[in-house]
């Protein structure tokens, strides 16, 4: 039987250098809780590495976390990587490793990038700025999420910079994604002139960075379950499932 479940497809969490500290993975499951999130993704920046913690709070609460990343390709444009299985995310972290270009990371004016366990303890501490790019481009990119089994998603098309729109100044109609992500600014008439929704399906997420954001921009899926092979299958509308229209149904 299918049902809807709502799902915020974008969080960052204490790792990301932009990140508020606030956002540790007990506080993040805490919230999607109370926010009656069904389905979070954690995405931070080029890192995978608090995704584990989180993914297993989550399964303890009842809340479906998908693990993953929003990588900054080497044409600068922000993606979704989003995986269930930890050991093709932990193979994605080797080629993020791998491709992440090695700038330090400035603490005082970046902020922290650390990782922390279910009781808030640090348990590590990224060196290299994790907002650059990775030397590699979105079809690079896009071919290695699918190889691992994921889904690949430019993050917020609509902004101002880093993404499709910013750097290449369209949305190609050929564009290899499995759907775009609109940012929670997007207005509805923009979105419909444009016609973004035909070249791929639209999803949205919050793009939180601070715990009272989490759950701000949802996307409502119609599923059998809360797995991604699921949201594969709703994003090419097999059997009945399929992504809601996004401003008929956000609250």
């Amino acid at each position: 039987m299918l049902r809807i479940f709502r799902a915020d497809l974008h969080v960052h969490t204490v790792l990301s250098p932009c990140g508020s500290l606030e956002m540790s993975p007990v506080r993040i499951i805490r919230e999607a809780r109370q926010k009656h999130i069904d389905i979070l993704a954690v995405a931070d920046h080029n890192s995978t590495r608090q995704c584990r913690v989180v993914m297993n709070l989550g399964r303890d609460a009842g809340i479906k976390v998908w693990g993953g990343s929003e990588i900054n390709t080497r044409e600068e444009v922000h993606c979704l990587a989003l995986f269930e299985d930890m050991e093709a995310m932990d193979e994605f972290q080797k080629w993020l490793d791998k491709w992440l270009w090695v700038i330090k990371n400035n603490p005082d004016y970046f902020g922290h990038q650390v990782w922390v366990d279910e009781n808030e303890n640090i348990l590590g501490e990224e060196e290299r700025l994790l907002i650059v790019s990775i030397d590699r481009s979105l079809e690079q990119s896009y071919e290695e999420v699918h190889r691992l089994g994921g889904v690949f998603i430019p993050a917020h098309i609509d902004r101002s910079s880093n993404s499709l729109i910013s750097q290449l100044g369209f949305i190609p109609s050929d564009v290899r994604a499995d759907a775009l992500e609109v940012s929670p600014n997007a207005e509805p008439e923009d979105v419909q002139r444009q016609g973004w929704g035909k070249i791929k399906p639209l999803v949205a997420g919050s793009d939180a960075h601070q715990p009272d954001k989490l759950g701000t921009h949802i996307t409502h899926l119609k599923m059998k379950d809360t797995t991604l092979e699921e949201f594969k299958k709703a994003l090419k509308c097999e059997s009945g499932r399929k992504i809601l229209p996004l401003w008929d149904n956000n609250d």
